[in-house]
């Protein structure tokens, strides 16, 4: 059976600077706490605390005092900044780049719905770690949609100015923008502002062509991965014979009868190592 891993899974710019920097930290003796994980993946969680970073929750972090604290590429709502400030508490801000100038767009355009009573809106995941930065630049007044069903949270009869969530799916994001545009009361101002990060958005065509071009397609990634779920969707859409794992463990034989080859590709928060380590799994039959 022949087993491909895919070259262009993996781990994106932003993630692969926060390990980094979380690597460099750790090696030069740092005793370095993450303000929750600093990817969504578990298996790289627990190689980075093997060597010594310790993940903390946000109530763990306003007790602590003169520490050092990764903020990940997921990026902190302006809280963050003032506890660490009050507890003499060392950032090293790990911010995605691309989160960042969203960050500081929203920020303005918070400023601006202030003085027109316009709507900021957010389509993005409720909860999730980057949503949680981006309300939080806009003062916590910001709606957050987490798809086109929610519509009736909005009220079109005011301005709306909307922003996406970066790991979003740029065809969910048109058709938001399409069903605001038909609601929106005419003459009333709409700004629709494109900021899913291509890097993300186009690995889902480029994952269509490789789910069609294997019999068995293994996707490797953290169960609690937005981004993951939602290309591991793309693969199901063109090959029914797609399965999420989390390690080499969760691999089953049973998936790989009749099969002639097998693809391994992962999201975003997936790294190169882990997705080698399941596709060698594979070919050696260490299945369960």
């Amino acid at each position: 059976m022949r087993v491909e891993v895919d070259e262009k899974s993996g781990c994106c710019f932003g993630v692969i600077r926060a390990i980094e920097k979380a690597e460099q930290l750790l090696d030069s003796g740092v005793a370095l706490y993450s303000l929750g994980e600093i990817v969504h993946n578990s298996v790289e969680v627990q190689r980075l605390t093997s060597k010594g970073l310790r993940v903390i929750n946000r109530e763990e972090f306003a007790q602590l005092r003169r520490a050092t604290v990764l903020i990940r590429a997921h990026g902190e709502p302006p809280q963050t900044y003032e506890t660490a400030a009050a507890n003499d508490v060392t950032l090293i801000d790990a911010t995605c780049p691309v989160v960042l100038h969203l960050q500081s767009n929203i920020s303005q355009s918070h400023k601006k719905a202030k003085e027109t009573g316009a709507q900021l809106v957010i389509f993005g995941q409720r909860g999730h770690a980057e949503v949680n930065g981006l309300v939080g630049q806009a003062k916590g007044e910001a709606a957050v949609l987490e798809s086109v069903d929610e519509l009736h949270l909005l009220d079109f009869s005011r301005p709306i100015i909307l922003y996406s969530q970066t790991t979003k799916s740029l065809e969910q994001f048109a058709l938001l923008c399409s069903e605001v545009r038909r609601h929106l009361q005419p003459g009333l101002l709409f700004e629709a502002h494109d900021t899913v990060c291509r890097q993300v958005s186009h690995r889902k065509p480029h994952l269509h062509s490789f789910a069609k071009e294997h019999d068995v397609i293994v996707f490797v990634s953290g169960y609690n991965s937005s981004n993951g779920k939602e290309l591991y969707q793309a693969c199901r859409e063109v090959n029914e014979r797609s399965y999420m794992v989390q390690d080499r463990e969760d691999l089953r034989a049973a998936w790989f009868e009749g099969c002639r080859s097998a693809g391994v590709c992962g999201a975003t928060s997936t790294p190169r190592w882990l997705m080698e380590r399941v596709a060698k799994a594979i070919k050696t039959g260490a299945l369960a």
